[in-house]
């Protein structure tokens, strides 16, 4: 993190094998980097976390070998799993299914964390989202270099317009000063075939670096058949051509990742199915004459006793993405520093699903565009088979629904040091044009519609919307570490967040011919502006060993077009489907902003010749004041058109503690645990709508003060016991966590899980005169205990149900790795 003062005079920084650092905060990223390598150096261990004093903040950095201990090729969102304070799960083993993805960090959730590559932003990581891409998606597992979390303060360089809470900042490695090859083939369950090939330049003419890297991964799904395939290509030059660092780096990524549909659980589908509440719900494809075969409900029907619980023909996330960015790092003098970067994104991709057309109220909006269809009533049997016939008389239909970013963006940093004093202020600026249509295909042979692998090809049935949007970011910090005496560190800054959004809707949609008053997607200006985000932190070393650690930060959340799981259905202005409830927006509405106040102790004690050979541990606390929560009380409908509203309604309190160590017996050894409490609750009610109670209209009040917020979970624990022998290496890790309520009233919860992965490696002495530089095998088993449950929930209304995606089973992988 930055806020270290760069090479702090007397800064102690430490390394541990293994899990013994995970519980502390990390130092900046370069004095990091340059601990590990001396660690490794004096202790012959190789895969560290770096453990750094003197910042005011809780973080840790995980390094390259412990992200792929998790499972090679593994998100590096996934490796931050085994982390205090962290619950992270997702229905595939690597954490690469971003649909199905769930993270939150002390009750912040995926899109209220900040996110970055090499300090360039990557959005918010929504599924779909307009402003960024996964991380996985923006670089290869096996290239990076390490990822630092900040689990409640991000630091206030982080360009992020998402960032209530942490961040979650990823670095790439550098290129190696020796040519090198290096290869590893990844094999397993599931057809599982990952392939990694990376070329290391070694050092060139002039002292220029890089490597170019190429991977292949092709995995069977455990639940349906389906393969979720993805090709990516990695490129890094680093060059000294005169004054500074020179750095390139392009990513290139192509993906395509068939997606199961989530359960409905809950009272509404028992009315609904029968209660049919099957543990996946797989999609039909290949079977194509299942896709038609099984619609028995009546023309483009599926069975009525399986009611939201049908199958779908098909559905998949398919995405492309190029991204690089140059940078140039220059110390023009001693003590001052000027680092410089420009990048640029472009994402174009699409989520595709193939299912009946009588579902979700689906006839009535085809009615809208074909009103000649409709014979007695949009949901007549005449009229539902004049819909199967329009989209090509299978019964199904094929809905796309297109994503496009176009970003670019500079950032720039100055540090100045004066005697005690660290300096530093920059600014970010990025230019967003984002796109989302919502086309529908006729599913014929003829129209190239019948996989989840092709793009749509054929004549279109309808365009249901089209959005398109102009965005201007600008962030900027200040701040100034003073060391006031050797022992004591004030650290103190502010940020400003502006925000220039426009939106248009070149095709918007229609309305019933019964509708009064048309209802439209909205187009208009907004415009975010708050220049007073303070920080402040201190740093008190007591003793050589322990340190005491405070610090306090406002935070703010930018308004968006359109995200995960919502479109334009959620939370977004754009999605109010009037000019007037826009407009109300815009005069009343506020953005969501977070004061987090944490402090901890940490300490470090070593044990020379007894059995206990070291323990590191710390214990924090943090309080988080989330305001002007938005909520889409009533979302927008095409087909039952009513007045949307997306309000402020309250706060949330998250309060918290983390108490994490490790128990270092000899160099060969050692116990990590975790135990993580957080109880975060809303502060308010709100009322949605009103009723008639003795003749008298009043609001509806939905009483959510003093309840747990869906999805957070109030234990956690983390355990991780590792030994080596040798050359040989095991570890043995546990992830438990609590029970989750899924309504907004806690009336519905998901029990408590525990998933226990394993991992062991040999790696192979080579001669000296040896072309093989080194050889490694390594086995993974994930779930070990074959544990079933919900990974993954969504909220879908205050009480009586909910959606859920299961755990992955147990599933092993063998991982061989070669350098020449």
């Amino acid at each position: 993190m930055h806020s270290m003062m760069k090479g702090a005079r007397g800064a102690r920084l430490w390394a541990t094998a293994a899990a013994a650092a995970l519980l502390a905060t990390s130092a900046q990223a370069a004095d990091a980097a340059d601990a590990a390598d001396a660690a490794a150096e004096a202790t012959g261990v190789q895969e560290v976390v770096v453990t750094g004093l003197r910042t005011t903040r809780s973080a840790v950095a995980l390094e390259a070998q412990e992200i792929q201990k998790v499972l090679p090729g593994a998100s590096p969102l996934k490796a931050v799993q085994t982390l205090p304070g962290v619950l992270f799960r997702t229905a595939d083993p690597w954490g690469n299914n971003e649909q199905n993805l769930s993270l939150f960090v002390h009750g912040f959730s995926t899109q209220q964390l900040g996110y970055t590559l090499d300090g360039v932003p990557l959005g918010d990581q929504q599924y779909g989202n307009y402003n960024g891409l996964s991380v996985s998606r923006a670089i290869s597992s096996e290239n990076v270099g390490r990822v630092t979390l900040s689990t409640g303060t991000g630091s206030l360089r982080v360009p992020s317009t998402s960032m209530l809470g942490g961040a979650i900042e990823t670095f790439s490695r550098d290129p190696l000063d020796e040519r090198t090859l290096h290869a590893a083939l990844t094999l397993g369950s599931y057809k599982a075939n990952r392939t990694f090939v990376r070329l290391d330049s070694g050092e060139l003419a002039g002292g220029a670096r890089g490597y170019l890297s190429y991977l292949r991964q092709d995995q069977e799904a455990w639940d349906f058949n389906g393969h979720q395939r993805g090709h990516q290509v990695n490129l890094k030059l680093v060059s000294e051509p005169g004054p500074g660092t020179l750095t390139f780096y392009a990513d290139w990524q192509m993906k395509v990742e068939p997606n199961e549909d989530a359960t409905a659980f809950g009272n509404q589908q028992t009315a609904l199915g029968q209660g049919y509440f099957p543990y996946t719900r797989a999609f039909l494809y290949p079977n194509l004459q299942a896709c038609t075969a099984t619609l028995t409900g009546g023309p483009g029907t599926p069975p009525p006793g399986q009611g939201n619980n049908f199958s779908n023909c098909f559905s998949a996330a398919q995405r492309e993405d190029i991204l690089s960015y140059v940078r140039h790092d220059w110390e023009p003098a001693r003590g001052f520093t000027w680092s410089n970067t420009a990048y640029y994104h472009y994402n174009f991709g699409r989520g595709i699903v193939a299912g009946p057309v009588n579902t979700a109220g689906l006839p009535g909006l085809f009615a809208t565009y074909y009103p000649n269809l409709v014979v007695g009533s949009a949901t007549s049997t005449a009229t539902l088979q004049n819909i199967v016939n329009l989209f090509g008389g299978s019964g199904n239909a094929v809905r796309t629904t297109e994503y496009r970013i176009n970003r670019g963006g500079v950032i720039s940093n100055l540090t100045w040091e004066i005697g005690d004093h660290q300096v530093e202020a920059g600014g970010w600026f990025e230019h967003n044009e984002p796109a989302q249509h919502r086309v529908w295909y006729p599913m014929t042979a003829a129209n190239n519609n019948l996989s989840p692998y092709d793009v749509p090809r054929g004549p279109k049935a309808l365009t249901q919307y089209a959005g398109e949007f102009f965005i201007n970011d600008i962030q900027l910090h200040i701040q100034d570490q003073w060391r006031i005496v050797p022992r004591l560190l004030l650290q103190a800054g502010v940020k400003a967040s502006i925000q220039d959004a426009t939106g248009k809707f070149p095709i918007n949609q229609r309305n019933l011919p019964t509708v009064a008053v048309p209802v439209r997607y909205p187009t208009g200006s907004i415009k975010t502006e708050e220049w007073f985000l303070p920080q402040v932190g201190l740093l008190w070393e007591p003793t050589d060993n322990e340190q005491v650690f405070f610090n306090a930060q406002k935070n703010l959340r930018q308004f968006i077009p359109y995200g995960a799981g919502s479109g334009f259905y959620g939370f977004s202005p754009w999605s109010l489907g009037t000019q007037a409830a826009f407009d109300l927006f815009k005069e009343t509405v506020k953005p969501e902003t977070s004061w987090t106040y944490e402090g901890g102790v940490r300490t470090r004690r070593s044990f020379d010749g007894s059995l206990i050979s070291g323990v590191d541990g710390q214990v924090s606390v943090y309080l988080v004041e989330f305001r002007n929560r938005l909520l889409n009380i009533a979302p927008y409908n095409f087909i039952n058109p009513a007045p949307a509203i997306l309000a402020n309604v309250g706060g949330v309190t998250s309060k918290g503690v983390d108490i994490s160590g490790t128990v270092n017996f000899g160099p060969n050894f050692s116990v990590y645990n975790a135990l993580s409490y957080n109880d975060t609750e809303y502060d308010d009610d709100y009322q949605s709508g009103v009723q008639v109670v003795n003749g008298v209209t009043v609001p509806v009040t939905v009483a959510t003060a003093g309840k747990q917020v869906p999805l957070t979970s109030k234990w956690l624990n983390k355990t991780i016991l590792r030994a080596s022998y040798g050359n040989f290496e095991a570890q043995l890790s546990g992830d438990y966590v609590g029970k989750r309520y899924v309504t907004y009233l806690n009336d519905l919860s998901v029990k408590s899980s525990l998933l226990i992965g394993l991992q062991a490696s040999y790696a192979f002495d080579m001669p000296a005169d040896s072309r093989l530089k080194r050889g490694r095998i390594s086995l993974n088993i994930t779930n070990v205990t074959d544990e079933k449950g919900v990974s993954t929930a969504g909220v879908t209304s205050n009480s009586g149900g909910y959606t859920a995606f299961p755990i992955a089973p147990r599933m092993a992988f063998v991982t061989l790795e070669a350098d020449f």
